[in-house]
């Protein structure tokens, strides 16, 4: 066998072998979509929380901070709750937690938050919208929605829970 058809050979065979590698340890989700259709109603608060998302689009993250000139995480799933539900949240993430019911993530629904530990002492809260999606303020881009799907929200998953 001549030296170049030998050469392509073994290209072929790397090639071959470095895709099944790549397609072995490819990410994929859990939980691509929502377990169940969403009925009527929790089409309505889904709507509503992308509707309260667009008053607060790209308002800046503050550690501390409650109002659209910066606001955090915790403060701001109060004011969404508040806003959009008329419910009163306790202020701190820590606290949000311990309310409500835990519910399996295979069951979430619009409305319900998303919590998660981003290290061992910081804690970060959402609330979901459906298809995957959950609004939440990012500390680089603000108040944002993001995939529940992205590897990094996955990876620092703690625990849904349902208020409504």
């Amino acid at each position: 066998m001549p030296i170049t058809q030998l050469r392509q050979t073994a290209r072929n065979v790397l090639i071959g072998y470095l895709i099944s590698l790549l397609v072995g340890c490819s990410f994929t989700p859990t939980t691509t979509e929502d377990p169940i259709p969403l009925s009527a109603s929790e089409q309505v608060i889904a709507k509503r929380l992308e509707q309260h998302y667009e008053t607060w689009d790209k308002v800046p993250y503050r550690y501390g901070g409650t109002n659209k000139s910066g606001i955090d995480c915790s403060s701001f799933i109060q004011n969404t709750y508040k806003t959009v539900f008329n419910i009163s949240l306790p202020r701190a993430t820590k606290q949000q937690a311990q309310i409500g019911k835990t519910i399996s993530i295979k069951n979430r629904r619009p409305g319900d938050l998303l919590f998660f530990k981003i290290s061992r002492n910081s804690r970060h809260v959402g609330v979901y919208v459906g298809n995957n999606r959950f609004l939440h303020v990012s500390k680089s881009k603000g108040v944002i929605i993001s995939k529940f799907t992205q590897s990094y929200w996955q990876r620092h998953y703690w625990k849904a829970v349902r208020v409504l």
